[in-house]
């Protein structure tokens, strides 16, 4: 018998309109919005359903956004279905929605959590100073080589993200440099991203510090459901925290966390939040280790009513 995760997407997901339709058409998702804008004092349903790119693309609106799209959609599932799911885990931001679906975090604790961590994240480095580039067609140890032989600052792996796919991140300068490097050791593209900082990189040390203090504010616990953590690759313990603070600086294990869950049998999984970036890693880590999957995906109101179908009709075997 399979086993079944859910995948939660992280930043770079948003776009103008998410949940609208969750919002317009499904009370339960309602709520669940309308809750989190209560919750933060601020209009998240304008910034998510007509705001401009630039306003939702701001970090600190960004996280809350699709943390609430994700648990809006999943909330709605579960009240139209007896769903049940082995485990869990998120994209950088996303591991805030699965801790939240695991039992381990509040929502509502959770959606002021990581606005506060967007805007540590976001007043770490000044603007300018970071960047972050997307690397594809390159060997690890090769893109590893690169690295290593740039000197003088701060350039590191931020996301291994599927086979070919790896994102560096750091000082603006050096990633320029490496980008023209990678090009030339035969990336088939290196790319800078539409990102603001240089996350997932020891310059975002500050807003470890900053979100520790949060942190301790908050009641956490263990999660009820089995989480992958992005910064080891392993299931969750007691120590939430401390992961959750190493994780705004360190590299996201995504590639080696789906591995995990596919050598223990998972052979379900359920990206529900907005896009479906993570789909396609999924699909191509499994591929590479030759294991068949069915991967689906809880973004809008159709996406969801197909799902809740499939699921009744018992077409998914876990």
């Amino acid at each position: 018998m399979g086993k079944l995760a859910l995948v939660f997407p992280g930043q770079g997901a948003q776009y103008v309109g998410m949940a609208k339709d969750l919002y317009e058409k499904n009370s339960i998702s309602k709520k669940v919005i309308d809750d989190a804008c209560e919750s933060l004092g601020v209009d998240l349903r304008n910034i998510m359903f007509e705001g401009s790119d630039e306003e939702l693309s701001k970090t600190e609106n960004t996280q809350p956004a699709i943390l609430t799209h994700s648990i809006a959609a999943l909330e709605a599932l579960k009240a139209e279905v007896d769903f049940k799911f082995d485990g869990c885990l998120g994209l950088s931001l996303g591991e805030y929605s699965a801790l939240v679906a695991a039992g381990s975090i509040d929502f509502l604790e959770a959606v002021k959590l990581v606005k506060k961590r967007g805007k540590f994240m976001q007043d770490a480095v000044p603007l300018g100073k970071g960047a972050m580039a997307a690397i594809l067609g390159l060997d690890r140890e090769i893109l590893q080589g690169i690295i290593n032989n740039i000197d003088d600052g701060i350039i590191e792996v931020a996301n291994y993200n599927s086979p070919g796919q790896i994102v560096i991140s750091g000082e603006t300068m050096l990633i320029d440099d490496a980008i023209i490097k990678c090009k030339e050791r035969g990336a088939k593209r290196a790319v800078k991203l539409k990102v603001s900082g240089a996350f997932h990189s020891s310059m975002l040390k500050d807003a470890g510090v900053r979100l520790s203090k949060e942190l301790d504010k908050i009641d956490i616990s263990k999660p009820k459901i089995d989480v992958v953590a992005n910064v080891n690759a392993d299931y969750y313990q007691e120590e939430v925290r401390d992961l959750l603070i190493k994780q705004v600086s360190s590299s996201v294990l995504w590639e080696n966390s789906i591995e995990k869950l596919l050598e223990e049998g998972y052979d379900n999984f359920v990206e529900i939040g907005p896009g479906k970036t993570l789909k396609s890693f999924i699909k191509k880590i499994a591929s590479n280790k030759n294991v068949d999957v069915n991967i689906f995906n809880i973004d809008s109101l159709n996406s969801l009513n197909e799902f809740i179908e499939i699921y009744r009709n018992g077409e998914i075997k876990c």
